[in-house]
């Protein structure tokens, strides 16, 4: 596949350090939607706002073909006060770009221009730009408001940047990919009263100590070894009492793990029945909320040939892992995924001294070195997948 032109990458790079500059995080990226659709329509590539609050969709169509494909990209920062001193870091006081959204934007952006210069392909794509991916809401809220059905399209992909990875690598799996979080408050209600005297009521944070033990159960003694791989982490122990006095209330909160939906509810149910039993067995009250932000991410398998196959093209067959393990790290493309077949994969951002600095830290910076792989990715996807 022929290279990007040089204007094109020296416009990519200027794009992404823009945007770099001037993060936004959650639903509240009007600027950088703003500097998006800007970018799309200057390429004569049709714009639909306010799909999922401030998503938008590009559309571009070439020839007669009816096959149509989704391509998406994230455009929310975190709230991570940037350390870092280069020109383009940020200029918005305790947001940045530390997990490449800027980069994702910019990657889907190049292949835009390219596609309506060249317009070599017949069918459609739509240009997915997202908001809020970092809480988990903004797949969901885009599909919620007729994504799928405005849009009509065979199959959905997805890319992110990884640190660690060589640069421009491209590795993806099959099945699940990446991993589900959900997080879990479990709180414990007793008889508070003297530490001197624990046998006159219940004492909730003996209760919730064996709560946090029995749960470790649940990933040994209920779920396969070999096919439910899962975590259960309890981080937060917090109780109402004081040195000299015994709590009457324990709140334990926590983070789960796993790569199928089948295990998830297995877990959920497991978890309130340990929860329960020890409870009743002390005389203890207890109130259980588990709340699942992020699904497990699932590749189809058609379509992770599809992707496989244009990044070989695209990078070179040395480049492209196509059995990784999969990561438990998440992702809410794994919404869209629930709903239209489709491949999300991940992209070297670098190691060591050049993209190997990990996501979600405050020294973080894409690497402009791989806007153009991931470019040239999505590029030859839409024309193996559009012929």
């Amino acid at each position: 596949m022929s290279r990007l032109s040089p204007a094109l990458l020296a416009d990519m790079t200027e794009w992404r350090r823009h945007l770099h500059r001037f993060p936004e995080c959650g639903f509240d990226v009007e600027q950088t939607s703003d500097f998006i659709a800007a970018r799309l329509e200057s390429f004569g590539i049709e714009v639909v706002r306010n799909i999922g609050h401030t998503g938008l969709v590009g559309v571009l169509r070439a020839g007669d073909g009816a096959g149509a494909i989704g391509l998406r990209a994230d455009m929310d920062a975190l709230h991570i006060h940037e350390k870092n001193s280069f020109a383009h870091r940020s200029q918005h006081e305790g947001r940045m770009h530390a997990c490449g959204h800027d980069g994702h934007s910019t990657m889907l952006m190049g292949a835009a221009a390219e596609l309506a210069q060249s317009r070599d392909f017949n069918g459609t794509v739509y240009f997915i730009f997202q908001p809020d991916e970092e809480h988990g809401k903004g797949a969901q809220a885009m599909i919620d408001a007729g994504l799928f059905e405005r849009f009509p399209m065979d199959a959905v992909y997805g890319l992110h940047n990884l640190p660690g990875l060589p640069a421009g690598s491209f590795t993806v799996r099959p099945g699940s990919l990446m991993a589900s979080e959900s997080s879990f408050e479990i709180v414990i209600g007793g008889t508070g009263g003297h530490a001197a005297m624990p046998h006159t009521g219940v004492d909730p944070l003996v209760v919730g100590a064996q709560v946090v033990v029995g749960l470790q159960t649940v990933v040994s003694r209920s779920l396969s070894a070999i096919h439910e791989t899962a975590v259960i982490s309890a981080t937060e122990f917090i109780t109402n009492g004081t040195v000299n006095v015994i709590p009457s209330e324990v709140t334990i909160k926590g983070d789960c793990r796993c790569f199928t939906e089948a295990t998830l509810a297995k877990i959920e149910q497991r978890m309130e029945a340990v929860v329960a039993g020890i409870c009743q067995a002390a005389g203890a009250r207890y109130r259980f909320e588990f709340i699942n932000t992020f699904y497990p991410t699932v590749n189809s398998a058609a379509e992770t040939q599809h992707a496989v196959s244009a990044a070989r093209a695209a990078l070179g067959n040395d480049m492209v892992n196509d059995s990784c393990d999969p990561f438990t790290i998440s992702e809410d493309f794994s919404s869209m995924l629930r709903v239209k077949p489709g491949c999300y994969a991940l992209l070297g951002n670098g190691t060591e001294s050049v993209g190997g600095c990990a996501l979600h830290n405050p020294n973080y910076d894409f690497n402009d070195g791989i806007l153009e792989s991931g470019a040239r990715y999505w590029i030859q996807l839409v024309r193996e997948q559009l012929r």
